[in-house]
Formats: structure tokens, C-alpha cells, sequence
């Protein structure tokens, strides 16, 4: 009904420019193109497809009184001669072509539903699945996508001997997710190779409606077809309640930015010389042996002996927002010390009931050795932290260092190997554009992917053997001092009777001016380095800096050696 109100309304602005000079027409009926019968659509429910046809008809009437005001001639369509189409049923299981055949339609419109791929029931799960036959990761697409295949079966062109009918195009509103993380490696890793090309995109905007009770959800509008037209646009927005600005593009890949069509893989290592980084440890202890201070405080007053083997423990929230928690690690404990302590014991076997209860296998098997963690990562010497999940409203993505015997949880990513440099890079503008273009979102904030985000970030190429005072052993020097200065910012604020967190630091309405200036500097220094691989040295935007790390990316991989694809057997082996 809506989009039926909007056509009618450009055609209108349309007959206002021709008939501007006063030239007047007998017959109004003439002018007008649009009519209700040229509507078609499919509908789940019977009751909303018979309201639909209603609908289009009272729009119809309201926008047939506008044209009788505009020109001063009477128009009406009584009695209704013409009628809509809406079929009342399963658009996931239906035929289009048996609604409207291809080679007749001129624009397939729609707002698909928002179902995350998680949260489907089965009979959602079953139609999508009938959709999703022979792609690849299918179980990681939300519902939406689903229409986004069918619509590229449909507008497969149909061969006609010796008539060129064109090609139909679409445009849907669609959740952000299926332009971000893995859903665009498989959606549109089938949907490029099915010769799909974007036309426009709207960029992430909240989403609203004229209804009551609307959702609060973040979307996108993605056009797009078979075939390849000049005068691409995208709609940025400054905020995500704001209004569009139009951005002429020479091309738009599926993470909607200016660049080559290029999908993002799952990478097992990084594609430059950085370091690997991975989750921290993951007990499976059902809370056992983590303690906030006072419980810690507490069970080393009725075991003394245990105040040895508690270690501070690091999760994402202890990180952001600085306070403590402590982890009883016992792995390393010796017998018999461990059977002197009979409290840290009713710990330890509470931990193994709880593994032998649970369902999963390799859970269960764990319980063999209850003192032990499900995944154990512990370095030895200094390494760089950061939260899985970060708030979207910060600028930069808080990174820091941390040294043992701190344990961190699976909630944060690790990196032992890393350094001021590697710190400089990841929490530049440059790295924080890529992460809000690339990676996955936990309802709006980041989550941080390390084989898609992390493993594909095109570092700048500063060869590590670069001889002292040239330009990239230069640019690498200023990266760690820069680095160096944005942790000696955040100290200041750090200490005293009241220390300020990481989230209260950066936190953009709270974010101290000497550490947004140290931030700046980084930035200076992080683009100067990026300004010897063929970048700017001064960016509009982040879709700009996103555009050119995508060629950069390009670039990299272009020269790396083909994966090798295991056998199905092998890959179960190796599993």
C-alpha cells in the first residue's frame, strides 16, 4: 500500500512537470499509468491478503482525489474494474513465476521477515531450508536471506528467441546481519556467483514504520540484479536515526561500501605479520571456582591454605569496567595439598557432578579431570586483551596489556605475541573502521570475530627486517610511540580514590580530551604507515578508509598460496 502511495505520488510530480507551463487536458484518465492491477504480491495469512486488496483500493481513491485537486477535473475509478493481486500463500514455498511470471515483472519489492538464524522455529527452519538447497553454512543465514535467494532464482532471465524483455530488479529491507560477519561469506558468496550485482544500498538505519507497536530494529535496503548498471548509489547516515545522504559509487560489494566484490573468508591465521590471538580460558565449572573479592576474602578465612592458588580472573566486563574477580586455580595444585584443603575439595567435586550431568559428551568426558579447564590459554610473559563484545557508541575498541598470573576468561581474545605496534594498529580509526564494516553484531554492539575480522585485516606492509631510518622502520617507531602515548593518557585517569574504567574512558561523552588527542596522534602515526601502501593521508570517512583497505585486502591475497582443499575423510580426521 505504501510503496503503491509513493509511485503514485513520483508519478505525480511527473505530470506537475509537464503540465507546469498551464497547458490544460480534457480527460485526466488519460494521464494516469498507475493502477492497482499492476500489484502483484504473496501473502501467509488469509485474512491480511483479502485486507491488502482493500487497502490498495481506499489508496488508490485517496491519491485519485489528489490528482482531481492537482489538475481541477473530477477523477475516480467507479466502479472498481480493477483488481490486485495477492495470493494468499507460503512465499518460501511458492513459485513466484506461477504469481507473476518473470519475463512480466519490471520491480519485486518487499520487507521480508526478521528472524535471526538462532531464533527460526521449525516450520521456519523447514522453508528455508527447501530454499537454501546446495549452499554452502546454510544453518548460519538469517530467515531473511532465504528471500533473497528466492528473488535471485526468479530473476534468472527466461530465453526468449529474438526478444530482449530486460531484466526484472529487487529491493528489500532486510536486518543489518546478512552485510555482516559470516552470513555474507555464505549468502553472498552464492549470490556473486550467481551473477548478482548491488544497484544501491541503504546503510545501517533504525528501522520505522507507520504502525503501532513498531520494532526496534536495524536495517539495511539492498537493490540489486542481474545485471550491471551504471550510477550506483549508497545512502550513508551520519547516525542511524538520521536522514540518508546519496553517495555516488563506482561499484558495491556486500558489506555496502565502494569496493571490489569481495567476501571475507574464515581464516585459521592472519594474512600479514601479525600476531595470533585467541580466546582465554574456559572453565565449564558451573561458577565454582570464580569468586568476587569478598567471596574470595571469605573462603580463604575457612581455608588459609588456598590463598596461594587464587589468581585474578579477566572476562570482558572485568576488563571494561575495572573491577575484580577471582579465579581458585587448581590445576596446579599437587595432591596431596589439594586433599588438605577439604573446602577447595567440595569445590572440586562439585565441578565434576556438574560436568557428569551435562548432555554433551566431551563435557562429560571433561569430568575425568575436574580440576583442569575445558580450554586453558595461560601465557607466560606479557599479552594484549581485548573484549569479544564492545558497545558500538565508542570510537575505538578498548585493547590493552595484561601479565600473568591474571587469567582470562573466553570472553576476551588474546594475543601473547603482540606488541605497542600491534596495539597502535588495532586501536586506530583505520582497524575501528574495518571492525564496524566487517564484523558481526551481538544485538547492536561489535562482536569481535577473529577469523573473519582479525585474520583478514590488511596490516600495513612495514617488513620487519626494514633498515633503521627508512621510511617504514620510521612509521613502525611512531606507531609504538603513539601507542605508548595513548596507555600513558589513559594512566593518568587510571589512579587515585576513584580510577576510571575502560568504558568510562571511552565512553564518547566522558572520554578525557588528553586521551582523545593521544587517540589523534595514533591515528597520524597508523596513517602515515598505511600512506606508503598506496593509502590517503587524510580520510573523509570510514567508508572511505574501508574502501581502500577491501583493494588493499585484494592485494594481499591475491599473492597468497591457493588453500587446499581436504578430503570430507581427512577433515573428520583432523576434527
Amino acid at each position: 500500500m505504501i510503496s503503491y502511495r509513493e509511485l503514485r505520488l513520483l508519478e505525480l510530480e511527473v505530470l506537475r512537470a509537464s503540465y507546469r507551463d498551464g497547458q490544460q487536458t480534457l480527460d485526466v484518465h488519460q494521464l494516469i499509468s498507475l493502477n492497482v492491477d499492476q500489484s502483484y504480491g504473496i501473502e501467509i495469512e488469509e485474512f491480511p491478503a483479502q485486507i491488502a486488496q482493500v487497502a490498495l483500493w481506499l489508496m488508490d481513491h485517496q491519491m485519485n482525489l489528489r490528482v482531481s485537486e492537482e489538475f481541477g477535473l473530477y477523477f475516480a475509478r467507479i466502479p472498481l474494474k480493477s483488481t490486485p493481486l495477492v495470493v494468499h500463500g507460503n512465499a518460501l514455498r511458492l513459485d513466484w513465476n506461477s504469481v507473476l511470471p518473470a519475463e512480466r515483472c519490471g520491480f519485486l519489492l518487499g520487507n521480508p521477515p526478521f528472524v535471526g538464524a538462532k531464533f527460526m522455529d521449525d516450520a521456519q527452519r523447514e522453508d528455508s531450508r527447501a530454499v537454501f538447497t546446495g549452499i554452502d553454512n546454510a544453518g548460519l543465514l538469517d530467515f531473511v536471506a532465504a528471500w533473497y535467494v528466492k528473488a535471485t532464482q526468479y530473476l534468472q532471465p527466461v530465453p526468449r528467441a529474438g526478444v530482449d524483455l530486460g531484466l526484472p530488479r529487487c529491493a528489500f529491507v532486510s536486518t543489518n546481519s546478512i552485510t555482516q560477519g559470516e552470513q555474507v561469506g555464505v549468502l553472498w558468496g552464492w549470490m556473486l556467483a550467481q551473477g548478482v550485482r548491488i544497484h544501491f544500498a541503504h546503510r545501517t538505519f533504525s528501522w520505522t514504520n507507520e504502525a503501532k507497536g513498531k520494532a526496534a530494529v536495524h536495517c539495511v535496503i539492498i537493490g540489486f540484479g542481474l545485471d550491471d548498471r551504471p550510477g550506483k548509489t549508497i545512502y550513508e547516515y551520519e547516525h542511524i536515526k538520521g536522514e540518508p545522504l546519496a553517495v555516488a559509487a563506482n561499484n558495491i560489494n556486500p558489506y555496502l561500501v565502494d569496493a571490489p566484490d569481495v567476501v571475507l573468508p574464515r581464516r585459521s591465521r592472519p594474512i600479514g605479520a601479525a600476531p595470533k590471538i585467541g580466546i582465554g580460558n574456559k572453565p565449564i565449572d558451573d561458577g565454582n571456582y570464580l569468586f568476587s573479592t569478598e567471596e574470595r576474602d571469605a573462603f580463604i578465612t575457612k581455608e588459609p591454605g588456598s590463598a596461594k592458588w587464587f589468581r585474578r580472573w579477566l572476562g570482558s566486563d572485568e576488563f571494561l569496567n575495572g573491577y575484580e574477580r577471582w579465579c581458585l586455580w587448581l590445576g596446579d595444585c599437587p595432591p596431596a595439598e589439594l586433599r588438605a584443603m577439604p573446602e577447595a575439595m567440595k569445590r572440586v567435586q562439585a565441578v565434576k557432578t556438574f560436568r557428569l550431568a551435562s548432555i554433551s559428551p566431551p563435557t562429560r568426558k571433561l569430568a575425568q579431570t575436574p580440576t583442569r579447564f575445558h580450554v586453558e590459554n595461560m601465557p607466560d610473559q606479557s599479552y594484549l586483551v581485548m573484549s569479544e563484545v564492545s558497545s558500538e557508541r565508542r570510537l575505538f575498541i578498548p585493547f590493552g596489556f595484561e601479565q600473568p598470573p591474571t587469567l582470562c576468561s573466553n570472553l576476551v581474545r588474546i594475543a601473547p605475541e603482540a606488541t605497542l605496534y600491534h596495539l597502535g594498529v588495532l586501536s586506530s580509526t583505520m582497524h575501528n573502521a574495518w571492525v564496524r564494516y566487517t564484523c558481526g553484531r551481538l544485538k547492536s554492539d561489535f562482536r569481535y570475530s577473529k577469523d573473519i575480522v582479525y585474520n583478514n585485516y590488511p596490516w600495513p606492509d612495514l617488513s620487519a627486517n626494514a633498515a633503521a631510518g627508512s621510511p617504514a622502520h620510521k612509521a613502525k617507531v611512531a606507531i609504538e610511540a603513539a601507542a605508548q602515548g595513548v596507555l600513558d593518557a589513559r594512566a593518568q585517569f587510571q589512579q587515585g580514590d576513584k580510577p576510571a574504567s575502560l568504558a568510562d574512558l571511552y565512553d564518547p561523552l566522558t572520554m578525557p580530551p588528553a586521551l582523545f588527542k593521544a587517540h589523534q596522534k595514533l591515528d597520524a602515526a597508523v596513517d602515515a604507515a598505511y600512506a606508503l601502501c598506496g593509502g590517503k593521508k587524510a580520510w573523509k570517512n570510514d567508508a572511505e578508509r574501508v574502501a581502500f583497505l577491501f583493494k588493499l585486502y585484494q592485494r594481499i591475497t591475491s599473492l597468497l598460496p591457493a588453500n587446499k582443499t581436504k578430503s570430507r575423510k581427512r577433515a573428520k580426521l583432523a576434527v
